[in-house]
């Protein structure tokens, strides 16, 4: 407990006492941070930290930017803990945040209103915070940074922290904490964040020195950043915020023990062996995750190069191309195209680059790609075979392995692969098993809905989504030709995570269109950050897929419990032929214009009118609670489980 961290006062920031001896099991949460012994520090310091020669610092690069950087103090003016820290996010080239205030974290807010680089965007829940940081880290590929209070405020971070790091995504959260003499004490919004958040976070820091701030922010950027991207969490007492201080910039990391451990590399013997079973495959396919991402210029090239089909998880979904008729198999998965599936269950080489074999993807894992030889590639060792055993893995970037792949086939295999033939049988799949869904007169189909959104986008918009049936549409329905594009939660599958992820992602890309394609369930979750969106004036379209069920859930019933509602009506029961809540009433209260549409003649005007209209705008769509997401292969099974016809107007 936080106890005992604040009994041993001197420590300069808490660790946690396993992470040595158990970092190698547990090497995606926890990073090595040796023990700072240091006496409590007096209310100035300008003490010079002792330097410890075999510590490595920064690449030259980002010190040479830190040396322009432009401080609005003098080098030996003493200012507060929380204007270092506001200064130390200046230093990483943060220019947003998203920060609720209370009691603790107070003096943050302070400095913030002091400093004229950072602009905060106030969410109305730290839950919305965090997953608009997400959204923010998603759509750029920077981290995203979101401030709270101690206790309820820092408790109320816990899922988007839990999300970020099943996702991978880059954010640094900050919060306030009571003052180190009451830590331990079960004081006023008293909660031991950092003991809560430890197997959701990448790392985190409590702060116990006001000296290590310029350390801790600069190591927790760089630890978010680095490897396999994820949540890093720093607790501040609200002491540490209001002590005085000259800070030192030049602190160098202590981070020897991560360092060690990123990967290096890839070898080139193993880069050839994957090309020499490539040229003796016949049947090989492209399985891209999230990992992809930051690599999508060299996985367009392997593909050129090579020619091999490629299927995308949920998370990778625009890392390669999904308007590529030839190559592009749409997703894999429980919800993935027939001829994605088909294509892996039919592989003789399967290509896994950056993904983790999720149960989604899988089924059965003993029948997932059973005919095929695997290779793996991820920058996580602790992903190689965790789930499936490959034939060849490699811990590596995936950009510097698809650059070395790239670089031995145009020296060698110009020309040498011919997969036409595998290709051909691949769109024989794809002509007997399109995505496709049913009209029932005026109803919208919801998947229409998202079809007609990217014609009338030219697929060019960013597309946030909460969680269930809607989210799977987007997925399927909207084609995603670049990476960054495709905001969901995968992972964790949050409820309530598309409208303040629209909100990241408008406040990171001013310049795009973004739309959250939401669920009346996942929308109502998060409804409060209307407000944001209208005071900050972020023109976030909202595409409301309103069936008044939990539709997912109601999907499950249908198929497995012989339609048997249990607490999955949304509405209300005493009046069923009323569309409840009224979501239009929702944006009316923030003064976001709003608009219901019912029947498919007017569905494409309605959708045009959303896109049409400056700032904000919620289109109410209301479409059948019967519908099924489909093609759907049942938890833990296999491709021939793959189930293609029904709905809810039909008894299983």
């Amino acid at each position: 407990m936080a106890a005992a961290a604040s009994t041993t006062a001197p420590s300069a920031i808490s660790q946690n006492p396993t992470s040595l001896s158990k970092h190698k099991l547990l090497s995606r949460f926890t990073v090595p941070f040796p023990h700072n012994q240091k006496k409590t520090p007096a209310s100035i310091s300008h003490r010079r930290p002792l330097q410890i020669t075999n510590v490595l610092s920064y690449p030259k690069k980002q010190i040479d930017e830190e040396q322009t950087f432009v401080s609005r103090f003098a080098p030996d003016e003493p200012r507060k803990g929380c204007d270092v820290l506001v200064e130390a996010l200046e230093r990483e080239g943060v220019t947003d945040v998203f920060a609720y205030p209370g009691g603790a974290s107070m003096e943050i807010h302070q400095a913030l209103t002091r400093s004229t680089i950072i602009r905060n965007v106030l969410p109305r829940h730290e839950q919305g915070g965090v997953f608009a940081a997400e959204g923010y880290a998603r759509a750029s590929g920077l981290p995203g940074v979101c401030i709270a209070t101690s206790g309820p405020g820092a408790t109320n971070l816990v899922s988007g922290l839990a999300d970020a790091l099943l996702d991978s995504v880059p954010i640094v959260a900050i919060t306030g904490q009571v003052p180190r003499r009451m830590i331990g004490t079960d004081a006023f919004q008293e909660t031991p964040i950092v003991e809560v958040t430890r197997s959701i976070t990448k790392h985190n820091y409590l702060v116990l020195d006001v000296e290590d701030i310029p350390r801790a922010v600069k190591e927790a950027f760089f630890v978010a950043r680095s490897g396999r991207p994820g949540p890093v969490l720093i607790d501040v007492p609200k002491d540490i915020q209001q002590q005085m201080v000259v800070p030192n910039w030049n602190q160098p990391m202590r981070l020897s023990g991560y360092l060690s451990r990123l990967p290096k590399p890839p070898c080139e013997m193993l880069l050839d062996q994957i090309v020499r079973l490539i040229s003796e495959s016949k049947k090989p396919v492209l399985y891209v995750g999230g990992g992809c991402l930051n690599s999508s210029e060299e996985l367009r090239r392997f593909v050129e190069l090579t020619g091999i089909p490629v299927a995308s998880t949920l998370m990778g979904l625009g890392s390669y191309p999904g308007s590529d008729e030839e190559h592009a198999l749409q997703m894999l998965g429980m919800h993935g195209t027939v001829y994605a599936n088909y294509a892996v269950d039919k592989s003789d080489l399967l290509l896994a680059f950056g993904v983790r074999f999720d149960d989604r993807v899988t089924g059965k894992l003993e029948a997932f790609a059973s005919r095929a030889k695997i290779v793996h590639i991820d920058i996580d060792s602790a992903e190689l075979g965790k789930n499936k055993q490959p034939h060849v893995s490699i811990c590596a970037d995936i950009n510097l392995a698809l650059k070395g792949l790239n670089s031995i086939l145009e020296k060698k295999s110009r020309g040498k692969f011919n997969f036409s033939s595998w290709r051909e049988e691949l769109k024989e799949q794809k002509v007997k098993f399109p995505l496709s869904f049913k009209t029932f007169g005026e109803a919208i189909p919801p998947q229409c809905a998202i079809q007609m959104l990217d014609e009338l986008t030219n697929g060019n918009a960013i597309i946030s989504t909460g969680v269930g049936q809607h989210q799977m549409w987007a997925a399927q329905f909207y084609k995603y030709n670049r990476p960054r594009q495709w905001l969901t939660s995968g992972g964790l599958g949050a409820m309530g995570f598309g409208l303040p992820a629209a909100i990241g992602a408008a406040v990171a890309r001013p310049d795009a269109v973004v739309v959250d394609i939401d669920g009346d369930g996942s929308f109502i979750m998060n409804v409060q950050e209307l407000a944001t969106i209208r005071v900050e004036n972020l023109p976030v379209k909202i595409m409301l897929l309103n069936n008044q069920h939990l539709g997912m859930v109601v999907q499950w019933e249908d198929r497995f419990y012989k339609a048997n509602r249990a607490h999955t009506y949304l509405g209300n029961p005493s009046n069923e032929s009323e569309i409840f809540p009224n979501m239009l009433k929702f944006a009316e209260a923030c003064n976001i214009p709003a608009a219901r549409v019912s029947k498919m003649a007017e569905l494409r005007g309605a959708i045009q009118k959303m896109l049409d209209t400056p700032g904000p705008y919620l289109l109410d769509v209301i479409v059948p609670h019967q519908e099924h997401v489909l093609p759907m292969i049942p938890s833990g099974g296999a491709f021939k489980d793959v189930i293609t016809e029904g709905d809810g107007r039909t008894k299983y």
